[in-house]
């Protein structure tokens, strides 16, 4: 075999390697776009249960609970004190039980009832889906979390109470096994978030 055969074939096997890895290259892209297409998808699945009122009446503006389905201010003028447990004496447990208390409109109630702390607020009233999915994902808002901690933590019996929040509540719009499950699939997929609405045509 000659020498210019010899060139000839190793430049054909070093195309043939260049094109297996950009098609390597290509798949890969592909699968990650994928992944991060589902955990955004998943990510808004279960944005109608953050922003239920179960939710946002303790994610919401101010620096006080709110209540009922129509989310107006805490009576007995409650505040989300040092530590988010209310302040003074009424404070969250002065009311609110490891359990719902039995009767229409009684206190609801859950282990550790309490708001977020005024370091930590997780605020999401007025966020679009993803500075929500943002805030999330933001260990310095979110309590030191990465995406499993947030699964983890939609675990907790407060998170899961909103299920079974008692008499003359409504509970939150989706199964809980399903919200469950779309919270580890977005962590398990990258934790990516949905991308903003586009900007309306002028």
């Amino acid at each position: 075999m000659s020498i210019r055969h010899v060139t000839v074939g190793l430049r054909s096997l070093a195309l043939a390697v260049f094109a297996l890895s950009a098609i390597a290259q290509c798949n890969l892209v592909a699968q990650t776009a994928s992944r991060q297409g589902d955990a955004a998808a998943a990510f808004e699945a279960i944005v109608p249960v953050l922003r239920h009122p179960r939710c946002m009446n303790c994610h919401s503006k101010g620096d006080y609970p709110r209540q009922g389905d129509d989310n107006h201010r805490h009576i007995m003028q409650v505040k989300r004190g040092l530590n988010g447990s209310g302040e003074g004496v009424v404070g969250c447990s002065s009311c609110h039980q490891d359990h719902n208390l039995a009767g229409l409109h009684t206190p609801p109630g859950a282990s550790d009832w309490h708001l977020p702390s005024p370091a930590l607020p997780m605020i999401w009233e007025g966020l679009s889906d993803r500075q929500l999915c943002e805030l999330f994902k933001d260990p310095k808002q979110n309590g030191g979390r990465d995406p499993q901690g947030i699964v983890e933590h939609m675990h907790t019996p407060l998170v899961l109470w909103a299920w079974h929040p008692g008499e003359g509540r409504t509970a939150v719009p989706m199964p809980q096994q399903e919200f469950l499950a779309k919270v580890q699939e977005w962590a398990s997929k990258g934790a990516a978030c949905p991308a903003e609405p586009a900007a309306p045509l002028h």
